[in-house]
């Protein structure tokens, strides 16, 4: 779900709601969020919500713009679509697994 549009359903701050290019809504929930000084940017981490009580999820990462708070509540969500970016954004959330299972 590339360039997709990122909002809260009924102001729930911990789940979004996300369009993709043909119309098509799916609640996400949000695991967590960071901040990267090396690429001055933000950036969220989702797995779908239909999938909460699952095993394994699937958990997508994506770059955003915070808004003045520094909230996610609306705005755009962007691929991480460079190399060194992503494994900078694997091992973020590698670190968090690890810490989470310990």
């Amino acid at each position: 779900m590339a360039d997709n549009n990122i909002q809260p359903p009924h102001g729930d701050l911990d789940e979004v709601l996300l369009s993709d290019d043909q119309g098509n809504e799916e609640t996400f929930k949000i695991l967590f969020t960071f901040d990267s000084d090396d690429y001055g940017k933000s950036y969220v981490f989702l797995y779908p919500k239909a999938d909460e009580d699952s095993d394994e999820i699937e958990i997508q990462a994506f770059s955003f713009q915070p808004d003045a708070n520094g909230d996610i509540d609306a705005g755009e969500l962007n691929p991480v679509e460079d190399d060194e970016e992503w494994e900078m954004v694997q091992e973020v959330l590698n670190t968090f697994i690890s810490d989470d299972e310990e």
